[in-house]
């Protein structure tokens, strides 16, 4: 039984296939068009995953999207006739809302299909598809769930628990209260106004103090009970709307926030311009209270549920630095986010929403590694080498290696392309840049070389899965990236290109069995310089992440990056 899901006219649009119940295939359309957050339709991702699977549509048993219009109907009714959004608020949903609900005609159009299907589609609502995301491919048989993200399907925040093969929703917060909207608004303030910008606003937050924090809980107002409640008039997004346009590029968001903000935290920031002492102060009440009101929730529903695992999903589950609290901070004993816990990762879970709480399978699944995209053999990597005229040498596994420890321990910096590509937002060790934490220059290096990124925004550490205790605060293990644990005090200066401002990590940690080769690199590495990490950021350049042979040649081509291993081969740039 072959199940296609896909998230599509939402930021990261993506596309997932599995076959009776074990995945065969997951990838975001950026990565295909290269444009980051694509919020059209996966087609370049659909024809990927089938390809995977040595499939046409025809075979396909049933195809979901995560979206359901008709969900929350009465919710959204009484809103309207309360708020009377502006026309061209109605409007933009309306046309949203028609593309979604008519799947069969949308993807028959989209992928040219000339002839009868014969899956059967499904509309699955959005927080649902984010719970199973987070449910159906964790380790528990019995866990809490909570999905939080800026809006889907006219719920921003949805909890409930799973057992075995089944999920129950036991209560949602609606729009147009969300935590989601709540930190993209600021974010905008702050001057960051692309989509998904609210990473680098968490990456400024430590630079600053959280003396703004009595301002922050006048706008999110944490309930006796555990949720939460905006005071709209800090926005505007529930009058006069902030519809997502794309239009062939990356998706954009209207203004969020409302003159009241700017009365409360002064004129915003303008892109691009300085960043002051009240910039990174805000940024760090932002954070705060993030963090306040969503630990008032995570409490709230380990309290009623008496689970002690929680999995979660939504764009706020991308937040690490929260992430990283939970655990010490609640009576939660484990924690489940699998690596596209955005809107990227609906598909994943309407795949598994179909497969069990429909169709009543059995979970036979545990996503424990994030390769799930297109891997490329050895005659496609080199014909890309000789299209660039590029010399370079082949190694067996254990010199590759060897070599690629060697050049990063050198403070040179490495391109590192193997397997398969990473599900998610994060380079996780298939396509990743890797470099020496123990510099303390690296960061700069990075910057100016090749990233050209905003200084203030820190490098990530992967640690040997066995050693992460001897650098970090918590062992718990972090395939995915994240979670942000503190650095020990007495490790910040060995490693302090991946040691944030304020003693913390985003740590990847790296085991033997789910990554043998990127362990195998890590693990050379330690035993040539006593450190077992090392710096870990995504193969690109103000790009998605590179997909294929050729687009890891030309960002190392066009950058200064030292060396790339690629599949076997090893090129060295000359000076």
């Amino acid at each position: 039984m072959y199940i296609l899901g896909i998230n599509a006219y939402h930021g990261g649009a993506s596309a997932c296939l599995i076959e009776d119940g074990r995945l065969v295939a997951a990838a975001e359309e950026e990565r295909f068009n290269r444009v980051k957050y694509w919020a059209g339709f996966p087609t370049q991702a659909i024809r990927y995953v089938l390809d995977e699977a040595g499939i046409t549509v025809f075979d396909l048993d049933h195809i979901g999207i995560s979206r359901d219009p008709k969900a929350n109907l009465m919710q959204a009714a009484l809103f309207a006739f309360r708020n009377r959004p502006t026309l061209s608020m109605v409007r933009d949903k309306l046309s949203n809302s028609m593309k979604v609900g008519s799947l069969k005609t949308v993807f028959s159009e989209q992928m040219g299909v000339n002839g009868a299907l014969k899956a059967e589609f499904h509309n699955v609502e959005h927080h649902r598809a984010h719970m199973a995301s987070a449910f159906f491919v964790s380790p528990f048989d019995d866990a809490a769930i909570l999905s939080v993200d800026g809006a889907g399907d006219f719920v921003t925040t949805m909890w409930g628990t799973g057992q075995g093969n089944r999920l129950t929703v036991l209560d949602e917060i609606n729009f147009p209260h969300s935590l989601g909207i709540f930190y993209n608004a600021v974010t905008q303030w702050l001057g960051f106004p692309k989509y998904g910008d609210e990473g680098k606003v968490m990456g400024l937050a430590p630079y600053g103090e959280p003396i703004y924090i009595d301002a922050m809980r006048k706008i999110v107002r944490v309930q006796s009970d555990g949720t939460f409640e905006l005071d709209l008039d800090y926005f505007v997004h529930h009058a006069e709307g902030a519809a997502m346009t794309w239009a062939g590029g990356e998706p954009t968001i209207g203004t969020l926030f409302s003159s009241k903000m700017v009365e409360t935290f002064g004129e915003p920031r303008v892109p691009r311009s300085e960043i002051t002492r009240q910039h990174m102060d805000v940024a760090a009440s932002l954070q705060a209270m993030l963090e306040e009101a969503e630990m008032a929730l995570v409490q709230k529903i380990q309290r009623e549920t008496g689970k002690k695992t929680l999995c979660m999903a939504g764009g706020v589950a991308l937040n690490s630095a929260f992430n990283g609290k939970i655990l010490p901070n609640t009576a939660f004993e484990d924690i489940y986010i699998q690596p596209a816990a955005g809107d990227a990762g609906t598909s994943l879970g309407v795949c598994y929403y179909i497969y069990h709480q429909i169709l009543g399978q059995p979970r036979t699944y545990i996503m424990n590694d994030a390769y799930t995209g297109p891997s490329y053999d050895e005659h496609h990597i080199r014909q890309a080498l000789d299209a660039q005229g590029l010399r370079y040498e082949r190694y067996d596994e254990d010199q590759l290696v060897r070599r690629a420890a060697e050049i990063v321990a050198s403070g040179d910096v490495l391109g590192w392309f193997q397997g398969r590509m990473e599900w998610g937002p994060r380079a996780l060790g298939n396509r990743s840049i890797i470099a020496d934490p123990r510099r303390d220059d690296m960061k700069d290096i990075l910057n100016a070389r090749i990233k050209h990124r905003e200084k203030f925004r820190p490098f990530a550490p992967s640690v040997l899965l066995e050693r992460t205790g001897e650098y970090f605060d918590q062992t718990y293990p972090d395939p995915f990236m994240i979670k942000v644990y503190n650095v020990l005090p007495e490790k910040r200066a060995e490693i302090p290109a991946v040691t944030h401002v304020d003693g913390t990590g985003r740590l990847q940690t790296v085991s033997r069995e789910h990554a043998p080769l990127y362990w195998s690199l890590i693990h050379a590495f330690g035993e040539l310089t006593g450190t077992p990490v090392v710096l870990n950021t995504s193969f690109n350049e103000n790009e998605p992440i590179v997909r294929t042979p050729a687009e890891a040649i030309d960002c190392f081509t066009r950058t200064r990056m030292d060396a790339l291993a690629i599949g076997p081969f090893l090129v060295r740039k000359t000076t």
